[in-house]
C-alpha cells in the first residue's frame, strides 16, 4: 500500500513540474488572434508620425522577445522622421536668422586657442 501511495505522490510531483515548465515556456494562456503568414502587427503612418503612433506600436512576439526586424524597421522609420524634423527646424531657424538650438545634452566642441600671428 505504501509503494502505491509513493507512486501517486511522485506522479503528482512530476505532473506539477511539467505543468510549471509548460506555463513558463508557453506563457499564461493568453492568446492573440493569429496573424496571416508574413503579416506584422507593427504599423506606422507613411508620413507625420505622432507621439500617439509611437505609443501604440505593437511588435510581434517570438520565443525570445520581439521580432528584431520589426523593431529595427520601426527605429529606422523614427530616425528618418526625427532627421526630417530637425532639418526643417534648422531651415526655419536659418530663415529667421536664429542661431540653431543645440539638442539637450549636446556638448559644445572645444575651440583651439587663438594664435598670435606675430
Amino acid at each position: 500500500m505504501t509503494s502505491a501511495l509513493l507512486y501517486i505522490v511522485v506522479m503528482a510531483l512530476v505532473a506539477a513540474v511539467v505543468f510549471l515548465l509548460a506555463a513558463l515556456v508557453f506563457g499564461r494562456g493568453e492568446e492573440l488572434a493569429p496573424l496571416p503568414p508574413g503579416a506584422s502587427p507593427t504599423r506606422l503612418p507613411a508620413d507625420d508620425v505622432t507621439p500617439d503612433d509611437v505609443r501604440d506600436l505593437k511588435f510581434q512576439q517570438v520565443l525570445r522577445g520581439y521580432k528584431m526586424t520589426e523593431v529595427d524597421w520601426a527605429l529606422d522609420r523614427l530616425a528618418g522622421e526625427l532627421a526630417q524634423l530637425r532639418a526643417r527646424v534648422a531651415e526655419l531657424e536659418a530663415d529667421l536668422g536664429i542661431e540653431p538650438a543645440r539638442p539637450a545634452g549636446a556638448v559644445e566642441p572645444e575651440r583651439e586657442p587663438e594664435r598670435d600671428p606675430a
